[in-house]
């Protein structure tokens, strides 16, 4: 790549710079412009405005897609259909990486670019960043739910579901908050749980290569396990209609003892001083006692395949999200990092005191179902397990064999 050997030399460890924030990311500021589209994140441009510092013959403009996940991918759709070279980075969903790369419309990641990305990342995002074997993606960020309790009403947090709710029912009894809050809406939240769960069953709704309807004997134990939650004593009578901020919003008001949620929950609590120094946090809840497979969130950087410059775009993708540039999104946006390394940096000691759990709970992650088909799969999937009370196991999975089915044969990129 033209211009690049120094940085792409420089950047093959994950080793952060204990200096300046965002050091070492090229020289210069030249007539070519690379123009990048992420979703609004508050602190991104000083990223972009640091690899401009030192860009070597290009500078890049930051754009911001709108802020729900659907006007993002479709303002994206729409543009990469038309072949418009106007779009060079692209800030993408974990979810939409097979679906561009099966149209086309994303560049493969080769050479000293694929070995950096690739080195120091850890495994399941990078995952996400693949399609057929080939890497497609950058991880950028990544994001996985953690177990939120109340330290003052559970001394051990609870292993398994079976115990989260019979430790919710026993404080419900003293009449205490028992509640247990997760996303339960007829959303991608709801396809988020229930993906977990069917991975932490060992089981499969897709098979590898996204083109059949699996729904195993552990998506049906996974079935199980929300149908039961669903029907429980602990859940919030509003769940089937919550999402991230209803849970976040439930446990802030006193209401619960038990949480599923994001990290970021935690930098909101700050604000909320009875629960500040009471929230605690703890690995998701496990089926049986082994580890759960956690489902991660996170957004993958991809180049154009009808971008102007590609080599140029590549380049600011490896300045974008290097280590350091993980870092400062990590402490000011709340991101977690997909670079190993990034987690044992002093300075994500105090903002990221769950760090351990995070990093723990990443290395045996699980990924979403990896289709070009997604957006249909998750229709699917959510219009089927909603409400969750109303699930039938058996009968439920096979409606999902069938309709997940439909969806896969279904033919081109969706709209």
């Amino acid at each position: 790549m033209r211009g690049k050997g120094h940085r792409l030399a420089a950047a093959g460890g994950a080793a952060l710079i204990a200096t300046s924030v965002l050091a070492g990311c090229g020289s210069g500021d030249g007539g070519i412009t690379i123009n990048v589209y992420k979703y609004p994140q508050e602190n991104f441009q000083t990223i972009v405005d640091n690899c401009n510092a030192s860009a070597d013959g290009y500078r890049i403009v930051y754009h911001k897609l709108p802020r729900e996940a659907d006007g993002q991918r479709e303002q994206m759709v729409r543009r990469l259909a038309a072949e418009d070279t106007g779009m060079d980075v692209l800030g993408l969903d974990v979810t939409w990486t097979a679906e561009l790369a099966k149209a086309g419309w994303i560049k493969e990641f080769t050479g000293q670019a694929k070995s950096h990305v690739e080195d120091g990342t850890l495994e399941t995002p990078l995952e996400t960043a693949r399609y057929e074997g080939r890497l497609y993606g950058a991880p950028d960020n990544t994001n996985v739910q953690l177990l939120w309790y109340r330290g003052d009403l559970v001394p051990t947090p609870p292993k398994t579901w079976d115990e989260m709710i019979e430790m919710g029912s026993q404080l419900k009894a003293q009449g205490k908050p028992g509640l247990v809050e997760a996303t339960g809406k007829q959303y991608e939240g709801l396809v988020v749980l229930y993906n977990t769960l069917v991975n932490s069953a060992g089981g499969r709704i897709l098979d590898e290569n996204g083109t059949k309807a699996v729904v195993d004997d552990g998506a049906v134990k996974a079935l199980e396990v929300l149908k039961k939650f669903a029907t429980s004593d602990v859940v919030d009578p509003s769940f089937s209609n919550a999402v991230e901020d209803d849970a976040r919003l439930a446990m802030e008001g006193g209401k619960a003892a038990f949480m599923l949620n994001w990290p970021y929950v935690y930098a909101a609590a700050q604000k909320v001083p009875d629960l500040a120094p009471n929230l605690k946090w703890a690995p998701y809840p496990s089926i049986d006692g082994s580890e759960s497979k956690v489902t991660v969130g996170g957004i993958n950087f991809a180049v154009s395949a009808f971008s102007e410059h590609p080599d140029e775009s590549f380049d600011a993708v490896l300045c974008l999200r290097g280590a350091e540039s993980q870092k400062f999104a990590a402490i000011n946006d709340g991101v977690p990092p997909t670079i190993e390394s990034v987690y044992d940096d002093p300075e994500m000691a105090e903002p990221y005191p769950m760090k351990e759990a995070i990093l723990e709970t990443l290395r045996n992650a699980s990924a979403r179902p990896s289709t070009p088909a997604y957006q249909n799969v998750s229709t699917v999937i959510s219009t089927i397990l909603s409400p969750p009370a109303d699930i039938d196991p058996q009968r439920t999975a096979e409606r999902l064999r069938t309709e997940l089915q439909d969806a896969l044969d279904s033919k081109g990129v969706l709209p």
